[in-house]
């Protein structure tokens, strides 16, 4: 009887997927099969964490995606950080589509078309103004320009250097 106990106990053990100690084996009658100690099976593990995808088809620089409302930065092909939440252009004042590079970085820039907002961190990628900065997340909150939160208009700034590639998805 002892035998079929823990017989049982140790199917039912890996079954489970329960690690289990080596059982010992069962003192038995003359003739009586013991059980042999059962090798440790281990649990299973979670699945390491996916890396983000690339939205882009670009190797170095930013990646933005307007119908996510997401930025990423891009190194050697893969996302080294985001997605951040970013905000776009109002009607009127649409952010471009494409593929354009780093012009050039301001750090304190100031806007004098738009009442002298101010502009942090600003990463201009076209020759017409447009650029990244730090600014307010509401949709719809930018004259063109792809709005950051603070710290990720701080990264944007930092990484992104002249002739870096940025696209642009809708």
């Amino acid at each position: 009887m002892r035998v079929l106990l823990v017989l049982a106990t140790v199917l039912l053990a890996s079954a489970c997927g329960q690690t289990r100690a080596a059982t010992p084996p069962a003192v038995g009658v003359t003739g009586t099969p013991s059980v042999a100690p059962s090798a440790e099976v281990p649990l299973p593990q979670p699945a390491p964490p996916r890396a983000p995808v690339n939205p882009c088809g670009i190797t170095n620089g930013a990646c933005v995606r307007m119908s996510t409302s997401e930025s990423w930065l891009i190194t050697d092909g893969a996302v080294s950080y985001g997605p951040v939440p970013s905000a776009f252009g109002m009607a009127g004042y649409e952010t471009p589509t494409g593929r354009f590079q780093v012009l050039r970085k301001v750090r304190d820039e100031i806007s004098f078309d738009f009442d002298n907002t101010p502009m942090p961190y600003a990463v201009y990628f076209t020759d017409y103004g447009i650029a990244f900065h730090q600014g307010d997340l509401a949709p719809g909150s930018s004259h063109g320009c792809v709005h950051l939160a603070p710290d990720a208009a701080a990264r944007f700034f930092d990484t992104l250097q002249p002739g870096a590639e940025v696209q642009v998805l809708a």
